[in-house]
């Protein structure tokens, strides 16, 4: 009984903060790590249709004769945050954003598109995140295989760039 309380307690509290972060009031109940949790910016779009994005990056691809990179994680894969700050910071941003298009596809809890990463070749069962390179036609040019991407957090840029050079090619 005490344990039905406690629980009940904490979703009071939970769903007392949350209305407190939608009406704008200072949230100082809510516990640090709740707290740091909310202040994640989502990387990955839980909501999209990747297909229609993955059409609008061929489009944009097409248009900028670039290859379309296509990276497969969810926002709680602290890896995946990771591979997505050191894409978007130094050099490694300079190199990403000169040749690909990114298209970054949510996997959720493995629930969630790995129909189109199964199409592409990329098995997530080795490891989020993954990543497929295609051509501006769609075609798959190549994708990681063995979870090469799966510990991004302890990569450093050079590591992370090798692993993006292996797949592509210039467009």
């Amino acid at each position: 009984m005490k344990l039905i309380s406690l629980a009940l307690a904490l979703l009071s509290l939970s769903s007392i903060s949350a209305q407190a972060q939608v009406a704008g009031a200072p949230v100082a109940a809510v516990p640090a790590s709740a707290a740091a949790s909310a202040a994640l910016k989502p990387v990955y779009n839980e909501q999209a249709d990747a297909r229609a994005e993955l059409n609008q990056a061929l489009a944009t691809a097409n248009a900028q004769k670039k290859n379309v990179l296509v990276v497969f994680g969810a926002n709680w894969c602290g890896d995946c945050r990771a591979l997505d700050k050191k894409m978007s910071e130094g050099s490694l941003a300079a190199h990403v954003s000169k040749r690909l298009v990114v298209l970054k596809v949510d996997v959720g809890r493995f629930n969630r598109n790995t129909d189109l990463a199964q199409q592409m070749g990329v098995p997530l069962k080795k490891g989020i995140p993954a990543a497929a390179v295609l051509g501006r036609d769609g075609e798959v040019i190549k994708a990681t295989g063995g979870g090469e991407l799966a510990d991004a957090r302890n990569m450093g840029d050079d590591a992370v760039l090798r692993v993006l050079q292996g797949l592509h090619t210039n467009p």
